[in-house]
């Protein structure tokens, strides 16, 4: 048994617009945010569909009904939790820039793409929870744990062939790709907003694959 997940990006939200962290804080799709939801909705609208999942933050949520009035199963959205975007403390709702400066300077590291470079996605993680005053972020160990969990609701609901659609985020998207990829696959950015990255799942083997990376649904 296996299926195919189409992983898309939330649109382009508030903090997404002035580069501030957003992991569990939310704000809203802006204008064209909602615009190229429509437009990835429109390129899906007749992908057959067997359930629509998406993270529980509003806008992947919002992104996801997007999509979902349009394609051609009209499927009722289920929100899993566990596809949330990391948890970044007291990192949330501050400057990328700063933030992602202040977590790798301890590591000799400028940069959130310095730091995975040089340590790995897992380490990057690890020195977020490592540089948050109070450790209220998540490190790796809590993060992979809880997308394992996620994995695990979606083998509940997943048939043999099926295609599930599953909006969350970039890092999410992200570090799935750094994990999963195959050896053609080229992580060339961040995945951009409403972009498709497609993973296929084994559950009998709880093995993961991903296929496609960052591929654009604008037409």
């Amino acid at each position: 048994m296996a299926y195919q997940i189409y992983l898309v990006r939330h649109g382009r939200t508030w903090y997404n617009e002035y580069e501030k962290m957003q992991g569990w804080s939310d704000t809203p799709l802006t204008t064209d945010g909602v615009a190229v939801a429509q437009k990835a909705a429109e390129s899906l609208k007749n992908v057959d569909f067997a359930a629509a999942l998406t993270s529980d933050m509003k806008r992947a949520v919002d992104t996801t009904r997007i999509i979902t009035r349009r394609n051609k199963n009209h499927l009722v959205p289920q929100e899993l939790s566990e596809f949330r975007e990391q948890f970044y403390g007291y990192f949330e709702g501050r400057s990328i820039d700063e933030s992602w400066f202040a977590i790798g300077k301890p590591h000799h590291a400028r940069g959130f793409a310095d730091i995975v470079n040089k340590y790995g996605f897992d380490a990057t993680m690890d020195f977020v929870k490592e540089a948050d005053p109070l450790h209220d972020a998540e490190n790796s160990q809590e993060y992979w744990s809880r997308i394992e969990r996620g994995f695990k609701k979606v083998d509940q609901i997943a048939k043999d062939g099926d295609k599930i659609l599953l909006v969350t985020h970039s890092i999410t998207i992200l570090g799935f790709a750094i994990r999963y990829k195959t050896k053609d696959i080229v992580l060339n950015d961040i995945p951009a907003n409403a972009s498709l990255t497609l993973l296929e799942r084994d559950p009998a083997t709880d093995t993961n694959k991903i296929t496609k990376y960052n591929q654009s649904l604008i037409k």
